[in-house]
Order: C-alpha cells, then sequence, then structure tokens
C-alpha cells in the first residue's frame, strides 16, 4: 500500500473516490453523499490548492482516502473527510492514513486537527438525549451501541473536545474531537 497526494489529475482514481464517499457513508451518514455526482463535488473541492488530499492505493485501486481543510490561518487543520473502503475497514488502512495527514499537517505548521464525527443513527449515548443538561456527563460517560468511529479516533490520540447538539436534527448530535500535532 501507498499513500500519496492527490491533485484531481487522474479521473479514473477521482471516480473511485467519488464512489467510494457514497458507498463508505451509505449504512450510517445515508445523506452524507447520496449520489455519485456528489461525491465527485467533494473529492474536487478536496483538491483545492491550500487543502490536504491523500489516498491509499495498491495496484492503482482506491483503499480508502483522507482530506484536510485549513482553519486559523493554517494552525488548525479540519480533518474532513476518512473514507476506507467498506470491505478493508479495520485493517489499519484508516490509521495509516490519519498518520500520514498528521504528518502532512505538522509539515505545514499545524497544531492542532479537529474533525466532527455526527451521530444521526443512536449510534453513541450522546444521541436522542438533551445534551443542554449535564453535558460534559454525558461526554465523560459516552458508550458506542453501534460501532462509532469517535472510538478509533480515540485509538488514535484524539480527544472529545465538544458536541454540537441537534447539529443534525433533534437528538443528532455531532462529537467534536482534535488532537495536537505539533511538537
Amino acid at each position: 500500500m501507498q499513500i500519496v497526494t492527490f491533485d484531481g489529475s487522474d479521473e479514473k482514481l477521482k471516480h473511485q473516490m467519488a464512489q467510494l464517499l457514497v458507498d463508505a457513508f451509505r449504512e450510517h451518514w445515508a445523506d452524507a453523499w447520496e449520489t455519485f455526482e456528489d461525491g465527485l463535488k467533494e473529492v474536487e473541492e478536496m483538491c483545492e490548492a491550500e487543502r490536504i488530499c491523500l489516498v491509499a492505493i495498491e495496484d492503482e485501486k482506491l483503499l480508502g482516502m483522507i482530506g484536510g481543510i485549513p482553519e486559523y490561518d493554517g494552525k488548525v487543520w479540519e480533518l474532513h473527510p476518512l473514507a476506507v473502503q467498506p470491505g478493508l475497514q479495520g485493517k489499519s488502512i484508516g490509521r495509516a492514513l490519519v498518520l500520514a495527514f498528521e504528518e502532512q499537517v505538522r509539515q505545514r505548521g499545524g497544531l492542532t486537527i479537529m474533525l466532527g464525527s455526527d451521530d444521526q443513527n443512536d449510534m453513541t449515548s450522546l444521541a436522542g438525549v438533551d445534551l443542554y443538561e449535564n453535558l460534559w456527563d454525558k461526554v465523560k460517560n459516552i458508550q458506542n451501541f453501534k460501532g462509532h468511529p469517535y472510538e478509533f479516533y480515540q485509538k488514535m490520540g484524539y480527544v472529545i473536545t465538544g458536541v454540537v447538539p441537534d447539529a443534525n436534527g433533534r437528538g443528532k448530535p455531532d462529537i467534536m474531537m482534535s488532537k495536537r500535532v505539533a511538537s
């Protein structure tokens, strides 16, 4: 497996990336990228000059991808999106992509990476409850019911730094996570 920067020039790979966004988010985030065209638009945005866009490939086949958006004059980067082929999840491809992304952020002078991880389908104990009451107790005691990716990010050193209640509708929060990457 190789992880390389993607500049948008390889149309075949761009199409694989667009389809991956649709396929990887279909089960738990059905409204993320509903169509190939939605995915293609996201991939084109990922290739903008100021952004980071990395792909994991093997034998010209796309295994996964990760993108980053600079915020706060490049001191903070938003990790968006991370996707791994559904049949290949759990095989350290996502981990390798995140580590490569973190290195790119460090090389660009970034201090922190942040991300939002939606809970639209009652995957955690933060969904379906009033987060305006005792928020930090609920965050401290978060439970993962259906394989929500927040635990993957915790294993990578990210911490929950906030929650946006009702970000995706009543009882459907966005879980905000961050990690300091500067030495």
